[in-house]
C-alpha cells in the first residue's frame, strides 16, 4: 500500500489541465473498515494537503459524529476521492473531479482494502460513479433511499457550504438519516 500511495501522490496524469497543478490527496490504510469516496479536493484543502480541512470537513466530521483524531485516524477511515486533485473552479462551485483517477487508481487501491465494512459516497459523482444504474435520478432520492445500498454504500449528499440551501429544503436528511449514519460508524470502528 505504501508503495501505491506513493505513486498516486506523484501523479501528474492531467497536470495540464489543472489550473493549480497536480497535488493528489488521498489518505487510506490497508486497515480501513471506513472509506470515505468524495468528489474532489477543495481550493483550500488544496493550499493545506489535508482531506476534509475545511469547512465541509467540519459538517461531514458532525454528520459523523468523529473527533479531528477519529476521522484522521487512517488506520480506520480511508479517504479515497474520485479525483484526487482541485479541478478548479467553475461557474456554480468546483468544476468536476478529472476522469482519469477513478478508474486508474480506485481498483488498485480497493484491491489493498480488504477490511472494508461500510464505503460513504459524498455526493452525485461518486454515487454515479459507484451505484451506476442503481442509482436514483436524483441525489436527494438516492440519499432518501440510502437503506437499498446498505451492507456496502452509504450515500450522502456533499456537505460543502454551497450545499446549505438542500440541507435547509431536505431537514429530514440531519433528522432522521444522520442518526442512522452515526449508529453505523459507531458499530464499525468500535
Amino acid at each position: 500500500m505504501k508503495q501505491l500511495l506513493q505513486e498516486i501522490r506523484n501523479c501528474t496524469l492531467c497536470a495540464s489541465e489543472l489550473p493549480f497543478g497536480a497535488r493528489p490527496i488521498i489518505s487510506t490504510h490497508p486497515n480501513n473498515r471506513l472509506v470515505i469516496v468524495s468528489q474532489a479536493p477543495g481550493s483550500v484543502v488544496h493550499q493545506n494537503g489535508v482531506a476534509w480541512q475545511d469547512q465541509g470537513g467540519n459538517t461531514l466530521r458532525r454528520w459523523l459524529d468523529l473527533s479531528e483524531d477519529e476521522f484522521y485516524d487512517a488506520e480506520k477511515v480511508g479517504i479515497v476521492p474520485m479525483g484526487f486533485c482541485y479541478p478548479g473552479k467553475g461557474k456554480s462551485g468546483d468544476l468536476p473531479p478529472r476522469k482519469e483517477c477513478a478508474p486508474l487508481w480506485h481498483p488498485p487501491v480497493f484491491e489493498q482494502l480488504q477490511k472494508i465494512k461500510l464505503i460513504l459516497l459524498v455526493g452525485r459523482y461518486a454515487q454515479q460513479y459507484y451505484l451506476k444504474e442503481q442509482a436514483e435520478k436524483t441525489l436527494t432520492a438516492t440519499v432518501k433511499n440510502y437503506q437499498q445500498y446498505l451492507h456496502t454504500f452509504f450515500p450522502l449528499p456533499h456537505p460543502s457550504p454551497r450545499n446549505r440551501f438542500w440541507r435547509q429544503k431536505n431537514p429530514w436528511f440531519e433528522e432522521t438519516v444522520v442518526p442512522v449514519l452515526q449508529q453505523h460508524i459507531k458499530s464499525i470502528l468500535a
